[in-house]
């Protein structure tokens, strides 16, 4: 038997309640810490389940932050500096990352109160996280207000990325499952993966086919 649950019933809802179900309506999600500076050298670090690819030439990737009726270091940095980091989480500093969440105050860096290193390198200014096996460091393009609910979607260009050499497939593919990359669900939810399969381009009237290839060396 299957479970209906109207507009109205979500509305009606407890607002904990009604947010950890809206959450958990749109599926397996990628989490990722934002590493950033402010031009006097305090860092931030955040943990975020709203990061989306947006396109690949230029490479895009965005990312939600909710209304700023409050202080947002993540939000005031980036606009600040205009560049940040995206670290993956994997099984050892998923607990780290979720703590994150805690409303630290600003002169507090999280990277400090969570136990995870800063990590420089070429020269880019925002932090990566040294425990993470896939870091991107990215430069900020846009900002959209949606009118709709008050969130800011955040808008950057990868500069850099880095990731285990025996992750990369000869097509280019980045095998997340090697690098340990977890995923979440919901707000708190974090899974490991196990890839099916993966399949050849679609085409109507052709036959999908499993796609085997190498990794790179």
């Amino acid at each position: 038997m299957e479970t209906h649950i109207t507009y109205e019933s979500l509305m009606a809802m407890e607002k904990r309640q009604r947010t950890n179900l809206v959450n958990s309506t749109g599926g397996f999600k990628s989490v990722c810490l934002i590493g950033t500076k402010d031009k006097k050298g305090k860092t931030n670090l955040a943990v975020f389940n709203s990061i989306t690819h947006i396109g690949a030439t230029p490479p895009l990737i965005a990312f939600i932050v909710r209304p700023d009726s409050v202080e947002r270091h993540t939000l005031s940095n980036i606009l600040e500096t205009g560049c940040y980091t995206i670290n993956h989480l994997n099984e050892k500093i998923y607990k780290r990352g979720h703590q994150t969440s805690a409303r630290y105050p600003k002169e507090i860096s999280e990277f400090a109160a969570v136990g995870l290193k800063e990590n420089y390198k070429d020269g880019f200014l925002a932090p990566y996280v040294e425990e993470s096996n896939v870091q991107l460091g990215i430069q900020f393009k846009e900002r959209l207000d949606l009118t709709i609910n008050g969130t800011i979607l955040i808008i950057g260009q990868i500069e850099h990325l880095y990731f285990p050499k025996n992750c990369l497939y000869d097509d280019a593919f980045l095998d997340l499952e090697k690098a340990n990359t977890v995923t979440c669900s919901g707000l708190d939810s974090y899974h490991k993966t196990q890839r099916l399969e993966r399949l050849s381009y679609a085409k109507p009237g052709i036959e999908l086919e499993a796609i085997i290839t190498e990794h790179s060396d």
